[in-house]
């Protein structure tokens, strides 16, 4: 069995470019191709493609080459986990909030 491990560092690094993020949008809709990504943005194939690789290392979205094709498909697995961290500190926060406004109105 494969350990699932997730390097938290480069899914927000990966998550701090706005193109980045929309692409991780646009695959959840669904499935595309890098063409078809690049045909988006006012940048070269190559460099969609790279920020492809960037959000695959990080593991928010996976590729998989069908003939010439490289489809791009986002990582909902990761997603998933990274919102639970997410909401994990959301919660922290909001406790902290909450005990403040408690010491303040004492």
């Amino acid at each position: 069995m494969v350990e699932y491990s997730l390097n938290y560092d480069m899914v927000f690094q990966a998550l701090a470019d706005k193109t980045r993020r929309d692409i991780v949008c646009r695959t959840l809709g669904s499935d595309c191709t890098i063409s078809e990504l690049s045909e988006s943005y006012h940048m070269s194939f190559a460099a969609v493609a790279k920020h492809v690789n960037v959000l695959a290392r990080a593991q928010l979205v996976h590729k998989a080459r069908h003939g010439r094709e490289q489809i791009v498909q986002a990582n909902v697995k990761t997603i998933s986990s990274v919102a639970a961290v997410l909401v994990t500190y959301e919660n922290m926060w909001v406790a902290r909030f909450n005990r403040l406004d408690e010491l303040l109105q004492e």
